[in-house]
């Protein structure tokens, strides 16, 4: 029998500012330690970050590393959990916007969850593009060049996403597997 996980020696970087969706973030990274992966909390707040639970805030969650010393180099994928306030805080932070567009530039998976897809359009890499999430965010891919996707989980190359809690095992059985792949050219993911 072999014991080795899917994920071991993989590192995911876990994007999030103050206001995330806290079950998106928590949910998906039980499954990736499960799978042998190793996660860092990442964010322009300092020290701690405060997650949105149901309809008020949620628990605080240490940062391992800020944004300004992450390079996309040091991961194998990134997650981008919901929350609008964590979203338009990543979305007006240029080394998020670096973070995210290096990681699609280099054929590594990203995973979007709920309004994910604001910070994919902050970074300008929406355009042809395939995603899904929350349905406030579908005229602001469409207009940013996207193609918006009534669905519960899209892929789109390298790009996964999904509204979140009802998908969330649909998209994190996709997501790890794409991880356990490692990265594709552009041109293998079209």
């Amino acid at each position: 029998m072999n014991s080795e996980k899917r994920l071991s020696g993989k590192k995911v970087a876990i994007i999030v500012a103050n206001g995330f969706q806290e079950t998106h973030m928590t949910e998906v990274q039980k499954t990736l330690t499960q799978e042998g992966a190793a996660s860092s909390v990442i964010s322009n707040e300092v020290g701690v970050v405060n997650g949105w639970h149901e309809d008020s805030w949620g628990h605080n969650f240490f940062v391992d590393s800020g944004l300004n010393k992450v390079l996309p180099s040091q991961y194998d994928a990134l997650l981008v959990p919901g929350g609008e306030r964590s979203l338009q805080s990543l979305g007006m932070n240029a080394h998020a916007k670096r973070i995210l567009k290096g990681m699609v530039d280099s054929g590594k998976p990203v995973g979007l969850l709920g309004r994910g897809a604001t910070l994919l359009i902050a970074a300008e890499c929406a355009a042809g593009r395939s995603v899904t999430g929350n349905p406030v965010v579908a005229d602001a891919v469409n207009q940013a060049g996207g193609i918006w996707k009534d669905e519960a989980v899209v892929v789109d190359g390298t790009v996964f996403s999904s509204a979140g809690t009802d998908a969330l095992a649909e998209f994190t059985e996709a997501f790890v597997e794409a991880i356990a792949l490692g990265p594709i050219e552009e041109s293998e993911a079209a």
